[in-house]
Formats: structure tokens, sequence, C-alpha cells
């Protein structure tokens, strides 16, 4: 019988480790990335041998149905290639190491190896890595009763304990330690230029309410109504019956960016003066030759740098996209947005073209934008927190929609380029993206068309807080071309 899923949410606590036991920890990670690596390895081999196989061979060809699925599982299954094989495969592994790695965090890695492979069968992937040297940042096991395991506030793991610092006035910590504790996981992270531990919680349930001190209110109350979101690479226009808004996303990341550009020149000059032997002379690469690459001191002083700011801007990313989401979960619970291919958006652009004066355009896409802003990741934050109180976050049908191209007065759809940032409706100079998410607000709850009626009744209010919201965008500084202001 299958377990039951039940709502989880994960608490971070910072470890106390001496030096011997981070010396223990480093080991650990290292023996769990070659048994990861191990993993991964068996199951290409195997899947090489597969892919001989003539029945395979026949059935991948076939059209899919429920039939040809379960051959070909049968196939997998024959030929080892399942997460439970590989559970096999890892014991002797395991034994070899017991001093150090549990039974439970070695099913665990093969499981993670078992995952990268499926992506691959299943085509969402193009192919799997190998870790490299310290490229295994976290290691888990599957209950708190066994193996790596959190208890009287210590990490206990095969013959360590290590301290988890938990401050006395931090209630949101002690709340969230009275929920059931799934299972842990042991995290490293290089923090200004240090190793620091983490121990990962998965506790069961949903996170509990943070609370003003001050007031004793719940800090951020879910609204009633409704909410149109209408998303970008860089922007996100938000609609609900009391507020509209055009903001950029993760705003923090605009500064950092700046000093990311000049480290990576300062690197490539580097890497470049290092290896003038890998280069053509044309500056590109040469891909024949096979010599190590020579890395200096201050190269690596550069790129642990780069690292630092890296890990600043995710960390900054994903603060901006918390309070954005705590603004807009209460505004509203029932919250609408168009379904967007984030990842199609990044991969450029595959047709070359020319413009009218016989230059190649440039293959430009989004894939820049989208790594500094995560559209994507604000996206699933939002999602998340909408779930934690019993709602989710509602995706309509972009195609059958067509917010971009509606006109609520006329009744009509009008295909308009993408630089057109401004529409004309009802006599009124409207911003596209915060029309699109007026009329996102306005569909009906089969996700498939838009609801003429309510968009008519909720116009003129609408009309009101968009003008003020130019307004104060006409006044603010951090504005991007895409806004049209």
């Amino acid at each position: 019988m299958a377990k039951t899923k039940t709502k989880s949410y994960v608490l971070t606590l910072k470890l106390k480790t001496e030096l011997w036991q981070a010396y223990i920890l480093e080991k650990r990670f290292e023996i769990g990335r070659k048994i990861y690596n191990a993993c991964l390895g068996e199951l290409l081999k195997r899947h090489k041998k597969l892919q001989h196989d003539k029945q395979y061979r026949h059935l991948a060809q076939q059209p899919k149905s429920k039939e040809r699925n379960n051959l070909l599982n049968e196939l997998y299954r024959q030929y080892g290639i399942n997460e439970y094989a590989m559970h096999d495969f890892v014991k002797p592994m395991q034994h070899h190491f017991k001093k150090h790695i549990d039974s439970h965090t070695a099913q665990k890695i093969a499981t993670r190896a078992w995952m990268a492979m499926e992506e691959l069968i299943f085509g969402n992937a193009k192919k799997v890595s190998f870790k490299k040297y310290n490229d295994m940042d976290s290691l888990e096991g599957k209950t708190n009763s066994a193996g790596i395991r959190f208890k009287n506030k210590h990490l206990l793991w095969n013959g360590l304990s290590i301290p988890v610092i938990i401050h006395p006035n931090d209630i949101y910590t002690h709340l969230a330690l009275q929920d059931r504790i799934k299972y842990c996981r042991i995290v490293r992270r290089r923090i200004r230029g240090k190793i620091k531990y983490f121990l990962q919680l998965t506790l069961e349930g949903v996170p509990p309410k943070k609370i003003n001190r001050q007031t004793g209110e719940i800090k951020h109350p879910i609204g009633r109504g409704d909410v149109g979101i209408d998303i970008g690479t860089q922007t996100v226009a938000i609609c609900s019956m009391n507020n509209v808004k055009l903001l950029i996303l993760a705003p923090s990341v605009e500064n950092i960016e700046k000093q990311k550009r000049v480290l990576q020149r300062k690197l490539d000059r580097q890497r470049r003066a290092n290896n003038p032997h890998k280069y053509n002379e044309d500056g590109t690469i040469k891909k024949d030759n096979k010599e190590k690459w020579v890395w200096s001191k201050n190269y690596l002083k550069t790129r642990n740098q780069l690292a630092e700011l890296q890990r600043k801007m995710a960390d900054k990313r994903k603060q901006d996209h918390q309070r954005l989401a705590n603004w807009i979960i209460a505004l509203g619970h029932h919250i609408q947005v168009e379904k967007m291919n984030f990842r199609a958006l990044q991969a450029k652009a595959k047709e070359t073209k020319v413009d009218a004066n016989g230059k190649y355009k440039k293959k430009k896409r989004f894939g820049k934008s989208i790594a500094n802003r995560a559209p994507s990741l604000f996206l699933n934050i939002l999602n998340q927190k909408l779930q934690y109180e019993g709602y989710s976050l509602q995706y309509i049908d972009t195609f059958r929609v067509k917010a971009s191209q509606y006109d609520h007065q006329n009744d009509e759809y009008n295909k308009k380029t993408l630089s057109q940032r401004w529409h004309e409706v009802d006599g009124r100079r409207v911003q596209r993206d915060l029309y699109s998410a007026f009329l996102i607000m306005n569909v009906k709850d089969n996700r498939k068309e838009i609801d003429r009626q309510k968009c008519l009744e909720r116009w003129d209010q609408f009309i009101r807080l968009h003008d003020e919201e130019i307004k104060r965008l006409h006044l603010h500084s951090c504005v991007v071309s895409s806004m049209g202001i």
C-alpha cells in the first residue's frame, strides 16, 4: 500500500560544527559523490545495453499506448533500470563505507541518480552529468528514526553529534519544531569564502503563521477576491479590485548584475592569459586540444568572488519573490495567471534572419532576463503559499483566452505586435500588461474565456487605479523599456 502524501515544508537550521566534525562531513560528502557517480555510471551502462535489445527498438518505434508502456516497463525491470534495482546495486558499496554512510542515505543517493536517469529516459533532459569534486552539496535520509536524524537540538549521524543553533527568541522555529519531522537533510554552502553546514528538516503540515510581536496580528493574512497576473520575463502586472500595479521582478538583483558582468570579463581575461594553448587565433576554443586547463591563484580567487556574488543574487532574488508573493495573496485568494513556457523563451532562436539592409539579425531571446528575474520561481513560491492556505494558483488557457488581443468594449480580438505597449480601449490609453492582468482577473471558471459582463462592471474602478499606477511609474526611476513608460 502506497504511503499517503501529506503537506510538508522545510526548516533550515545552522550547525555549530567543530573542525574535526567538518573534516568528517567533508569525507562523507565525497563518499556520497563517488556512490552517486557509480550509480549513474551503472544506469548508463544498463541503458546502453537495453538499447541494443531488438524488442526495445521495436517498441520505441510504436505509437504510445498503455500496452506499449507496460511492455517497456517490463524491459526496464529485466535490465535493472529502476529505482529499486539501484537500491540493490548500492548495498555492497554502502557496506564498504558503513562507518560513514548508512543504508538509508545510500538508498537516497541511488534514488537521486535514478531520478537524473529518468529525466534522460523520458526525454526531459539531453544528457546526465557526473558530479565533479566538491560538487555534491547535500545528503539526506529517509526517516528521522535512523541514519541522519534530529534529536534534542542535535544532528545525530553515525557517531557524530553536532549541536544545532536555535535562538531562544526565535518563535517561528520553536513552533515549527512541534510538527512531526519526516526526514533530515545536511546541506553544505560556501558563504563569504567559508564552508558552512546546515540541517534542513522536512516537517509535516504547513508553516506556522508569522505574528507581529507588537500588535499580535498575523503578518501576511490571505485576502478575498479575484486577482489577475500578467507575468513577463522581467515584469509582472497585478490587478485586483483594490489595487493595480506594474512591478519589476526581483529589483534587488539589478545592482549586483553590473558587478557580475565585470567579474565575468575579468575571469575570461585571466583564463585566456593562463591558457593560450587552448585558443585559436580568432579567439575560439580549440576543440581537439585535450591538455589540462591551467588555473592561477588569482583566477581561483576571482571565481570564488563570482560564486559569492551569484549566491547573493540568488538569496536577494528569492527574498524579493517571497515579499511580492506575500503582498499578492493579501489582495485575494482566487489568483489567475497565463500558462507560460519559460524554457522555450530561454532557448536561442534557431532560424537565421536578415534585415532590410542585408545584415544578420541577432538571435535574441530572453535567456538572460529569465535567468536574472526567475519568473517561474516566483510563480512556484506564490503557488506554494496559496497551497498552505488551501488554495492553488489557477493557470488559464493562454491560446484560448488571448488576453493581449481582446477588447472587452467591442468584444473583438485584434492581433498586436509585441512592441505595441499601449491600447486604445473605450477612448482611453491603457498600458498593455495592466490591461491583460485586468482581463485575466475576469476570466470565467472554465479558464478558457473572458467574462465580458464582469469586465464592463469593473472597468471604471480599474481605469481609476490604472491611471494612479501610471502616474507613480512616471515619477519612479526604476522602469524597463518593456513597460512602455
